[in-house]
């Protein structure tokens, strides 16, 4: 049984007492409430669950924006939170008991609330869809595990392994280097398996204890979603072994900073690719595609680069390209088409950092 079948007994049957109601906003954070199991099932009914909209003024420290000069966060009225039960999934992180449920956000006469991320996608999703075609995408996350640090002001330092050292040299791609932070990996495989979280290749990255995890491909609003989730069961995963872990795009000067490259790609209803004809060339669409990014990437940065700390990630002749250059296979363009058969052709865009909003 899934939750969108039946969500009372989907609940039931997994003893939950607590749903928490994540509303991302335009920073990726998960704002929201909890409420009691029984509290939630009356809300589907009666559509009764609302939230400040001054939610989605909040700034990435805290603040919120300067739209007091027109008054709207002093009225700050309520917007309605309306839960998606397609994304109910167990929330094994936050406790045996309690569930995670996205939902979006509406204004009284249910007009979407269109500084939802959530509903910016599924309105550039609705696009493809009028033609008949389907957005996929897989993205690929980089964080650092470190260790407790409690004051802001001193540098992050690697955590101490299994070995009972720090990493104090870069290991990448080193299955050794990977296998001392077993504890936190195995607790977030558990939590991630739990929740429904489609996980597929890890490895260890080029900082010291930086790892990367991929998704395997699928659709973009459910992925962003599970995205958001990863990262949330990360730090519980790290903070159950006494570490903590950081999604910041360049958390450490002298290392390498963290990205969310996004693999994308383009299919028709039948689930035949867009991007690669049956001499297994790329098509035309495929260089429109390309091309398209070229031309607006450049106006989205601050999409891909939200923080001041962002752009100390993106260095010329680096893995984290300053430029929107594609090549097929080249790790050094912005745009990279990675190697494959026809019906993996896509483009991976290697300008997100870690920090980015996966909806955006």
């Amino acid at each position: 049984m899934t939750p969108t079948d039946d969500p009372k007994r989907w609940l039931e049957q997994h003893g939950i007492r607590e749903v928490e109601c994540l509303v991302p906003d335009v920073n990726g954070v998960l704002r929201g409430k909890a409420l009691p199991t029984a509290k939630f099932l009356k809300s589907l009914e009666d559509r009764a669950l609302y939230l400040p909209s001054s939610a989605f003024l909040v700034c990435i420290d805290g603040r919120y924006s300067g739209s007091n000069d027109e008054g709207f966060a002093y009225q700050d009225p309520d917007m309605r939170m309306v839960p998606d039960v397609a994304t109910l999934c167990l929330a094994p992180g936050a406790g045996a008991e309690k569930a995670y449920v996205f939902a979006d956000a509406f204004h009284m006469d249910d007009r979407p609330w269109m500084a939802s991320p959530r509903h910016v996608l599924r309105a550039v999703l609705d696009l493809y869809h009028q033609r008949g075609w389907r957005a996929v995408v897989a993205p690929e996350l980089e964080f650092y595990l470190t260790a407790p640090n409690p004051d802001p002001d001193r540098p992050l330092i690697a955590p101490v392994g299994r070995n009972g050292r720090s990493e104090t040299v870069q290991h990448p791609y080193d299955m050794a280097a990977l296998e001392e932070f077993e504890p936190v990996i195995r607790r977030l495989y558990d939590y991630a398996a739990k929740a429904g979280l489609p996980l597929d290749t890890l490895i260890h990255e080029s900082g010291t204890a930086q790892l990367e995890i991929n998704f395997l491909h699928g659709d973009a609003l459910p992925l962003a979603d599970k995205v958001l989730l990863f990262k949330r069961m990360t730090r519980q995963a790290a903070q159950d072994n006494g570490m903590h872990a950081t999604f910041m795009a360049k958390p450490i000067a002298a290392q390498a900073g963290s990205s969310m490259h996004l693999h994308m790609s383009v299919i028709d209803e039948a689930g035949n690719t867009l991007f690669a004809g049956r001499d297994d060339a790329d098509t035309e669409m495929f260089g429109h595609f390309i091309g398209g990014l070229q031309k607006y990437i450049p106006e989205v940065m601050p999409l891909f680069a939200p923080n001041v700390n962002s752009f100390r990630r993106i260095r010329p002749n680096h893995s984290a390209p300053a430029n929107i250059e594609w090549s097929h296979d080249n790790r050094s363009c912005g745009l990279r088409v990675p190697a494959g058969g026809r019906a993996a052709r896509r483009v991976e865009n290697r300008l997100p950092g870690a920090d980015a909003n996966p909806y955006l």
